[in-house]
């Protein structure tokens, strides 16, 4: 052979290396990228040609499958109240994708997830059609609406957790929408999307999860905490050195307190009565490093809880000056926290001290309804001793007994609380937001539920927007839903 030849030979053969090269990287290296790429339509063609498993609460699902009319989609998602479970199960849409659990489990749901190979094997020989697996969720339906039903038409949103487990029991977001209204991709569902999307009351935002919001005076609870953990407090009804009027730190601005009797008040009437100068007074004397120390361990400034969908981080500032702390120690200044955030504070205090992981899938089931994966309630925190979480009860349930949260009492059963009203806005010149903690016991002493609502907007004048007033009877009729489901 010629040496022209040779290089024409060698050129050729080196063309066909690189195109298998090419090849074998396309279809085994980059094949799960390319098959999974929102682009590929073959891939959204093959998600709704079967119909989705469900996602469950009770024994019952909550979603269906609804065959579509001149599509490519076979299927699309349908929502049995979707309003109410939309917070829960997010959406599935032909055409704008989905969000939350549908997302998250999207893999179960649609059959694809690889722990159900065996499922799609076994069905290639018998003929069956392809499942999606199930999603059993930790929700109380009653609790659920009960919680819809009293927020009614206000924003707001509520979050509830068994404290011994740190299952979800409720998650409430209100405006709330259909999830069902735009899960094919019609005309009908883009102009549904498109006023939902552009919403001024923001519908389609996960309040409980993912928005946050001063929490104002439900805050004086860390506060008593980190006051009793750090030692700066022992008795909870001994005198305290807060002046009146107190002075924030290295200012000389003056911090007002709704009540008198705050000058010297004790722990345990200063919450009682929700003095802001005893708190804040507090939160100074811990000091600002304690404070976030505490904070953080009841979840603050952690952004990565999942449960499974994530929530936004709630915040204690970690860089601000002395006169920041003692505002933050009452729940103002730059302090936020989201819903779950305070349900979590509520319920490791219920808890004896003990803060479990938020959850929301109990387990994930095959087509057959066999259990292929199942959460173990884990311990992800102990902010407070028990001996120091019983004080901070003690606390909570003289504010339902006798102070600002008497519209949370249930005959017959032990109901601790606190009350929160906080101011936002420049100047504080907007409606404050009215925020409401509690838990409720069991004659042996556990606590099935910790509850935490917020109300961010409401028809009622300023002046009469309360926690106390406003969001304790959303969190008793939660309470009194998740008591009478227990039996």
């Amino acid at each position: 052979m010629n040496k022209p030849l040779r290089r024409i030979s060698l050129f050729c053969g080196l063309l066909v290396l690189a195109l298998l090269i090419r090849t074998n990287w396309l279809q085994y290296v980059k094949a799960e990228e390319l098959s999974t790429r929102k682009e590929n339509r073959r891939v959204q063609i093959a998600q709704y040609a079967t119909e989705r498993g469900n996602i469950i609460v009770a024994g019952e699902p909550i979603t269906g499958s609804a065959v579509t009319n001149g599509s490519d989609y076979k299927f699309k998602r349908t929502y049995k109240d979707g309003p109410l479970w939309a917070p829960v199960t997010g959406y599935a849409s032909q055409a704008f994708g989905s969000t939350q659990l549908e997302s998250l489990e999207d893999g179960i749901l649609t059959g694809n997830d690889d722990r159900l190979f065996f499922d799609r094997t076994i069905g290639m020989f018998t003929g069956e059609k392809k499942q999606g697996g199930n999603v059993v969720t930790t929700l109380n339906p009653a609790a659920q609406k009960a919680a819809f039903d009293k927020l009614g038409s206000k924003k707001g949103a509520v979050a509830a957790i068994d404290p011994r487990t740190g299952a979800i029991l409720a998650l409430v977001s209100t405006p709330s929408y259909d999830p069902s209204s735009f899960a094919g991709n019609s005309t009908a569902d883009g102009k549904a999307w498109n006023e939902l999307k552009d919403s001024e009351d923001k519908k389609l935002v996960n309040r409980a999860l993912r928005e946050t919001y001063p929490p104002g005076s439900t805050f004086k609870v860390v506060t008593a905490a980190a006051a009793l953990e750090h030692g700066v407090v022992q008795d909870i009804n001994a005198p305290t050195d807060t002046p009146e009027p107190y002075i924030l730190p290295g200012t000389k601005t003056q911090l007002p307190n709704s009540h008198t009797g705050c000058e010297k008040a004790s722990l345990n009437e200063a919450l009682r009565i929700s003095c802001n100068s005893v708190f804040a007074n507090m939160g100074d004397k811990v000091t600002r490093d304690k404070m976030v120390e505490t904070a953080q361990k009841f979840g603050f400034n952690n952004d990565k809880i999942d449960t499974p969908v994530r929530a936004f981080a709630s915040v204690y500032d970690k860089t601000m000056g002395k006169d920041g702390n003692a505002q933050s120690a009452i729940g103002q200044f730059n302090t936020a926290a989201t819903p779950l955030q305070m349900a979590m504070v509520t319920a490791a205090i219920a808890n004896d001290g003990k803060l479990m992981k938020p959850y929301m899938v109990d387990n994930l089931t095959a087509p057959n309804l066999d259990v292929i994966e199942k959460h173990e309630p884990t311990e992800m925190s102990r902010p407070l001793s028990a001996a120091n979480a019983q004080k901070v009860q003690q606390m909570m349930v003289n504010v339902v007994d006798a102070g600002t949260g008497t519209k949370a009492k249930i005959n017959g059963t032990t109901v601790g609380g606190k009350t929160g009203t906080a101011q936002h806005g420049e100047g504080n010149k907007k409606r404050p937001y009215a925020w409401f903690i509690s838990y409720a016991e069991n004659p042996d002493g556990s606590s099935p539920v910790a509850v935490a609502v917020v109300i961010e907007d409401s028809e009622a004048d300023r002046e009469d927007i309360s926690g106390g007033g406003l969001a304790a009877p959303v969190a008793k009729a939660v309470m009194e839903a998740v008591l009478k489901t227990q039996g």
